[in-house]
Parts: structure tokens; sequence; C-alpha cells
């Protein structure tokens, strides 16, 4: 019998049948271990504010802007080159904003076409011919790989560089031209994007973004809780499709699931106008900007006051059945007294907001009515039958997880739960203990049978797993002592209010904990890094995203308009080059209209996190690592080819 490394070199024969083919492609990967790293994109708590995500998708965080510093240098106006940076970002809209006022078009396509060139040429310089072929833009493809690939100063190809560019003016092709390599820029700053959590929520436009990181090049998801909390919906885990409904209403984005998603919202509407009618549901008013339309106000308010309500309901249910989630605590209807008005929290009474419940019965607060029952059936089967949210979560589930380690960096959206001295917290999930690493590995687990478990018991546990990834004291991707949800309605006691957050959170200014948690996920602390966002960084106070000397990057600075009051800043996001890691901060982003009209930008500011000696490359990363494997492999086969050992297929 032919032992194992025999077969797998006969199965690379396969691939490669010739000691020619195998040399030709140990001499590629070597060639392409050589070349600079390729520009990492770190975002995350984008939270639904796709005009500001989708423009520092388009600048690269500064990237594009870093690279025509690279290409003009002093040989262009700061004027000019932020009016080159918003053509390559937004080409349609700014050439027609152009055509208004410039009368000799022909000249500023000239001009406009060579120094897009230029920048083409410079953002493909680090990556093989082959991948920059890959990705040229499929009706532009031979004509851009000619002048990017060309030197247009030699005398010999001077002409015909030229009369390409005329060619293309001449027969109307200029702003179609301009708009495809445009893109190609774009798509060649960022060799590839990590989105480290909570795409979803607050914002308006979250299936919007999700849209636009499904045509992505590159990229990995580190799942925060409010996108697990839409993974639970899409599964019809109730809890998870109550607080999903809640917390659009809340924030006036109804239309998200109405629109976006097409999830009819009529029964809960209907519902809501005929229980709550005559109440004016003042504990539920909505975050953001108030609505223009009275009606439709006041429509939104009953539904977030209805939908609470269920929620705490099917939340209790949860609690109730799975006993080993330990949060008796948290089901607050049965601690009510209805004739006082009071709740009683920890051997304290307190005094409700709102005493209006007249869906709730006292005896078994849990119990759904009749009607609430006839809207959780219909929402439920609206989420599980709703193909785009059900691709939103296939692609969530196809690019994400919990964590990530790459390039020695550890990716995840909120915390590893502590003790207070700084150790791994020990977690019990079904009668099995888990920390650090363990318990992220199976809570991902959990997760993905929560979809796809053929066994009833196991997918209902998985969906529950959902909702406790969402709100559990001891979920890595909440990391806090409750959900104070119905406290913050119902208690003007802010006391109530209070989340107690994880000692993590207290910590990550101690080198030994945090290097502990990256060897506990296989990092070399030295040179390694944490990174995460899910609380915002309050910079107006002087709080700062870099922890424990440069090891630990917090980069949710506050993306969400809802936040922005709070840090004083508009997100940080974070670069990592080939020449080191660049924190960038960026500034409230006004809109797409006033970045084309007035050439704005959002970033604002940038702090070196570190800068490496000698420029890193493909071999230095982990991409480096399976390359070398490669190539030992490759080495192996052909010394086989050479010993007769394998024959060559001629």
């Amino acid at each position: 019998m032919k032992n194992l490394e025999t077969r797998y070199l006969e199965r690379l024969s396969d691939l490669y049948p010739t000691i020619a083919a195998a040399s030709t492609e140990i001499i590629n990967l070597q060639a392409i271990l050589n070349l600079p790293k390729g520009t990492e994109h770190f975002l995350t708590d984008i939270h639904g504010e796709y005009e500001a995500f989708s423009h520092v998708l388009k600048n690269g965080s500064g990237s594009v802007r870093r690279k025509i510093d690279d290409v003009f240098g002093n040989t262009l106006s700061s004027r000019d080159k932020q009016s080159l940076a918003t053509l390559i970002y937004y080409p349609k809209d700014k050439m027609a904003q152009v055509k208004k006022v410039e009368s000799n078009m022909e000249d500023w396509y000239k001009i406009n076409l060579y120094r897009l060139i230029e920048v083409s040429k410079r953002a493909a310089s680090k990556y093989t011919r082959s991948k920059v072929r890959k990705a040229l833009p499929k009706d532009f493809a031979y004509v851009i790989e000619e002048l990017i690939t060309e030197k247009g100063e030699l005398s010999d190809k001077e002409s015909y560089y030229n009369e390409i560019i005329m060619t293309i003016i001449r027969i109307g092709r200029a702003e179609e031209f301009i708009v495809a390599i445009s893109e190609l820029i774009q798509r060649l700053v960022v060799d590839h994007l990590h989105i480290v959590g909570d795409i979803y929520d607050r914002g308006p436009g979250p299936h919007i973004i999700m849209d636009k990181l499904m045509s992505y090049h590159s990229i990995d998801i580190q799942w925060g809780n409010h996108d697990v909390l839409w993974m639970g919906a899409a599964t019809g885990q109730r809890g998870c499709i109550a607080n999903v409904i809640r917390i659009c209403a809340r924030y006036g984005n109804l239309d998200i699931l109405e629109d976006g998603y097409g999830i009819n919202l009529l029964p809960l509407a209907t519902f809501a106008i005929r229980t709550y009618g005559d109440d004016p549901c003042t504990c539920f008013t909505l975050k953001g900007q108030e609505k223009a339309n009275k009606a439709e106000m006041e429509m939104d308010l009953r539904m977030h006051k209805a939908i609470s309500i269920l929620q705490f309901k099917v939340e209790g249910q949860i609690i109730k059945r799975q006993k080993d989630f330990h949060l008796d605590d948290r089901a607050l209807l049965h601690r009510i007294d209805y004739e006082k008005g009071t709740i009683t929290l920890n051997g304290k009474e307190y005094q409700l907001l709102d005493t209006n419940f007249p869906t709730i019965d006292p005896k078994d607060p849990y119990k759904l009515s009749a009607e609430e029952e006839e809207v959780m059936e219909r929402l439920e089967r609206a989420f599980l039958g709703c193909e785009k949210l059900q691709e939103h979560m296939r692609f969530l589930l196809a690019k994400g997880g919990l964590y990530k380690v790459y390039n020695n960096n550890l990716l995840y959206h909120g915390c590893v739960p502590l003790n207070d001295d700084g150790s791994l917290k020990e977690v019990e999930l079904f009668g099995r203990k888990f920390k650090g690493r363990t318990l992220y590995d199976a809570l991902d687990r959990y997760l993905r049978k929560g979809f796809f478990a053929l066994d009833e018991e196991d997918r209902d546990n998985g969906r529950d797993m959902m909702w406790y990834i969402w709100l559990h004291p001891n979920s890595p991707l909440f990391g806090k002592d409750k959900m104070a949800t119905f406290e913050r309605y119902f208690l003007a006691e802010k006391e109530t209010h209070i989340e107690k957050k994880n000692p993590y959170y207290f910590l990550l200014e101690k080198e030994e904990v945090v290097d502990n948690i990256m060897k506990e996920f296989g990092l070399d602390p030295d040179g390694g890094h944490i990174v995460n966002g899910h609380v915002p960084v309050k910079r107006k106070n002087g709080e700062s995203p870099i922890k424990c000397d440069g090891k630990v990057l917090v980069i949710d600075g506050g993306f969400s308009k809802a936040y922005q009051q709070e840090t004083g800043i508009a997100g940080y996001t974070l670069i990592y080059n080939s020449y080191g890691l660049l924190l960038v901060a960026h500034e409230p982003f006004e809109s797409t209209e006033a970045a084309i009209q007035k050439e704005s930008d959002i970033h604002s500011e940038y702090m070196v996190v570190k800068r490496v000696m000698e420029r890193r490359l493909v071999g230095d990363t982990d991409i480096g690592k399976d390359l070398k494997e490669q190539v030992e492999d490759l080495e192996r086969l052909l010394a086989a080819y050479r010993s007769g050992e394998i024959i060559e297929k001629i």
C-alpha cells in the first residue's frame, strides 16, 4: 500500500504534471513571498450607518489619499489632491458636478485620466500582475492593463500610450473609463477587510451595508452581539425577534424590516393600535429625529410598547425553559404588584412609570394572550420566510465567527470573560464548563447548530443560545451583569439602570492579563495585538483607544450617530499595512452629498500605533506561511520527479 505522502504527491502532480510546471509555480510563489504585505482595513460597530460606512470603505480610512500623496508629493496642491480623491470615491457624481461648471471637458478628462492612471499604478505595485488582472473591470480590462503596466516615459511607447488616452476621450468612453479605474483603485488600496462586529441596529441601513459586504473582494466578520441577535431572529427565536423589532421601533427604523427585508409588521401594528390606542406610551419615546408625520409617530410609539411587553413575556418563557442559563433574576413580570403599580427588585420596592398592562395576567404574567400568540406566530413565519434576511445570515455564517486570529492579531467584538483577579472566568453551558478560547469555540458551535442541526433539541438549544449570547452576563459579546431594558423603560431611579461591566474592561492596562489572553488564543504577546470594539471610546473625556502600551486597540469610537454625543467623534478604524499599524479617528460624516459638493473627507487624525523597522512582506504573514508550505510541498514533488518515484505526465 502506498504511504500517505506518496499518495499526496501523486494528487499534487495532477495540478503540476511536469518538472517545468512545478518549477514555475515555485518561482512564482517565492516571488510573491517577497512582495509587500497587503493593506488590512479594520472596522467595527457600524450600526446601520451605511453612508458613513460606505465613505470609509471608499477611502480606505485615508489609504486612497495616502496613495495620492505618494504619487504626487508636492507637485499637486492640497485642493487638487482632495478633488482627485473625491473623484475616486464618487466618480459619477463628481463628474456630473464638474460638467455644470467646466467649459473644456476634454482637457479635464485628459488631466484626470493621467492622474488616475498614475495612482492606479502605485496601488497595483504591491501585487502580482495575475492578481491585478483578476481585479480589473471586465469592460476595460485589456486597456487598463496596458496603461498601468507600460512606462509612458519611454519614447518608443509614448505615442502608443497617449493615443490610448485620446481615443478613450474621442469615442466618448472617458466617463465610463474613469468610473472603472476609480473603482479599481478603491479595490486595490485595501487587500482585506475585517468587520469586528455590530453591523446591525440603531442606524437606518444595515441591509444596505450587508449588500455591500457581500460584493466585497476579501472579507472576514467577527460577529457582534447585535449581529447574533439578528441571526437568532432569522432562525425564528422569539426572544431575538422581539428584541430586533423593539430596537428598530426605538430608533424609528421599522422601515428596515418592512422596506429593507419585506417583513410584514401589519399584524403587530393592528394589535398595538387596538390594545394601546388610548395609551400615550410616554415611557416609549423614540430615539433620534422625530418624524414629521404625527400619526406615524404615534403608531411607532404603540408598536414600541406592544413589542416590548411581548419581549418581556417571551424572555420570561425562555428563562423558565432554559434553567441552565441561571437568569431567574431577569424574569421581572411576576415581581410586579399590579394593584399598587410597583415592582420589588433586590428587596427594594420601586414605583413604575407606566402601569397600563392590559395583556398581562398577574396570575400567569408570561403567558401570551391569544392575539399576542397570533402576532408572534406571524412574525416568526415572516422572519423564517424572508429570503433576503436568510441570504444575509448565510453570508455571516460563511464569512464570520466569534473571533479570528490573523497575522498575530486577535480580533473579537466584546471581551474575554474574566474574574476579578484577571484569570479566565469559567462558564457552564448545558452541564459542561468552558473558559477563554474554549468558551468562544463552544458558543460558535451552538450558534451554528441553531441553523443546521438535524436534531430538534440541539437546534432549539442553539437558537436559545443566540439569545444567551445577546444578553447573558457570561457572554463574551455582552460582558455586563445585566441588560437593564425593563428598568430603563419603567423605573426613574438611575441606580436600577446600571449595567456593571465584566472585569475585562478594567484590566486592559495590565500587561500580564493581556498577555495571558493572547497566549490563550495562540498568539505571541511580543508583537501581538488584540483588536475589539463593542464599548464606545469616550474620547471627549480623554479616553484613549490604545490600551496596554499598544497591545489592545479598542476601535469603537462611535460610528453610530446615537453614540457621537457621548464619544465626541464618529468612530475609529484601523489600518495595518506593510509599514505598521495606523489608527484613524473620524469626524462625524455630514452626508454623501456634502462629501461630493464640498470635497470633504471624514478621517481627521492618524495615530501610529506601531511602525516596523523593516517593511513587512507577504512572507511575514499567515498567507506567507501557507505559501511557504506550498513551496516545500512542490520541492518534494520536484525531488520525487527527479528520483523517479513520481512520473511526469508529459
